[in-house]
């Protein structure tokens, strides 16, 4: 090992903290959409439920309407928060430091996690479960956006120097969600345990974040921008010094001496941006196609071979929400394989629009309940394949231009332009939550 090339991550500690913390950060909203049998059920209102026959000629079950809004307001209330603390992190992180942030988020997402927990066994009427389920997801749902981004700076910064990171600054802090199958359903108790593990994974994330500014790698290259930055500058200072003055008196042009960045100056957000609209506006239009239909509308729709066998329990489970995570995950790993098309290519914007047309393929499975529009698609094998190239692309593109975005900007820019592709990023997920409700009335 040079100098010049630093120390390295051994054993990929910081690498495996750096993963942890971004587990610990995607919990929230992964544990509450993957227990979403357990929320349906307590929302259960025998005054308002009936059974209906669908448009295919079998009998349904009709949610109350509390049912059947719960994803779309669990969608709202987590990706809103998402939007509003991505905008307050510019002067959060100018006034509150790092760790606190971090390891305050963390505890915020741990102790809402213990309360959750802990309403299992408290019996409520839906109306106030309902409401009491919201706030959770808008207090669980902030710091989690806190933590995200403040270490994705960290990821950025460690990922541009050294290859062992490269695969989490693509990949915006990697996750792999663990979906819990609804075997539970009929009996809540049973989440108390789930959200317990929660729980546990916020305490080592928690562990892990203190370890991490004892590890030389993290150590080395979190300082390394300030330090080369004196130590340049104060080899500037001699070299203009010995050239001042030519041997005539007069000084010298030192215009090619170009120093550089200061650490201590703020890039310009709008120069930054005109850089990367493009990548900005198709992150942002990737995760509106995606939380436009995931879970609000995928999650609703209806099995025509699990009618009285376990495939009718297992059926959203596993053809959604751990089919979405595979393969979301498996397209996020391929840019580490590859990266077509490039950075400045045409067709990346072009195939990210052209994901807007999963949108009406699901509308047209056995969505239920529906009220306007006929079921072309209502075998599970073509909800499943569309689930695949949806959850797919969506991990590829995604990462694509999470991965682009620093790198067309100059080093010192990286964590505005991290910034910048959060917030757009951020945009995307509360415009979906949006379009979510009126995706619901088409249908």
């Amino acid at each position: 090992m040079t100098a010049r090339d630093g120390p390295q991550d051994r054993y990929k500690a910081v690498w495996l903290i750096f993963f942890i913390l971004g587990l610990g950060t995607l919990l929230p909203w992964n544990f509450f959409m993957t227990a979403r049998e357990y929320f349906i059920s307590r929302l259960k209102d025998p005054e308002e439920t009936s059974h209906v026959r669908n448009q295919t000629g079998k009998a349904t079950f009709t949610p109350s309407y509390l049912q059947s809004v719960f994803d779309n307001f669990m969608t709202l209330c987590a990706m809103v928060p998402l939007l509003i603390f991505t905008c307050l992190n510019s002067f959060i992180h100018q006034r509150i430091p790092q760790q606190i942030r971090i390891s305050g988020s963390l505890v915020a997402i741990g102790l809402v996690f213990l309360v959750t927990a802990i309403m299992v066994k408290v019996p409520m009427d839906p109306l106030p479960f309902f409401v009491f389920t919201m706030i959770s997801i808008v207090f669980i749902n902030w710091p989690s956006q806190i933590t995200a981004v403040t270490a994705s700076a960290e990821v950025m910064l460690c990922g541009r120097r050294q290859r062992g990171l490269a695969p989490l600054s693509c990949h915006h802090l990697p996750f792999l969600s663990l979906p819990v199958l609804s075997v539970g359903a009929q009996q809540p108790e049973s989440f108390i345990g789930y959200f317990t593990t929660a729980c546990v994974t916020i305490v080592l994330a928690i562990v892990s974040y203190v370890v991490l500014p004892h590890m030389d790698f993290f150590r080395y290259y979190s300082m390394k921008d300030k330090t080369e930055y004196r130590v340049y500058n104060a080899e500037l200072e001699t070299k203009r010094d010995l050239i001042k003055k030519d041997e005539n008196g007069m000084e010298q042009n030192n215009s090619k001496i170009i120093p550089i960045h200061n650490p201590d100056e703020q890039p310009s957000v709008i120069a930054i941006f005109k850089k990367l609209w493009v990548l900005a506006l198709s992150v942002c239009f990737v995760f509106t196609v995606t939380i436009g239909v995931f879970p609000a509308i995928t999650a609703k729709v209806s099995t025509v071979l699990g009618e009285g066998n376990k495939w009718g329990l297992y059926f959203i489970p596993v053809s959604c929400f751990l089919l979405f995570n595979v393969f979301d995950w498996t397209g996020r790993s391929l840019t580490a394989l590859f990266t077509w098309p490039g950075m400045d290519s045409c067709l990346l914007p072009v195939m990210v629009v052209l994901r807007v047309i999963f949108v009406p393929l699901f509308m047209l499975c056995n969505v239920t309940p529906r009220y306007y529009l006929p079921v072309v698609f209502s075998h599970d094998a073509w909800y499943i394949v569309f689930m695949i190239f949806f959850s797919i692309s969506n991990g590829y593109l995604a990462s694509l231009c999470m991965c682009f975005g620093p790198k067309k900007v100059l080093v010192h820019e990286a964590e505005t332009a991290g910034a910048v592709m959060a917030f757009f990023l951020s945009l995307g997920l509360a415009l979906g939550a949006a379009v979510s409700f009126l995706v619901r009335i088409l249908i």
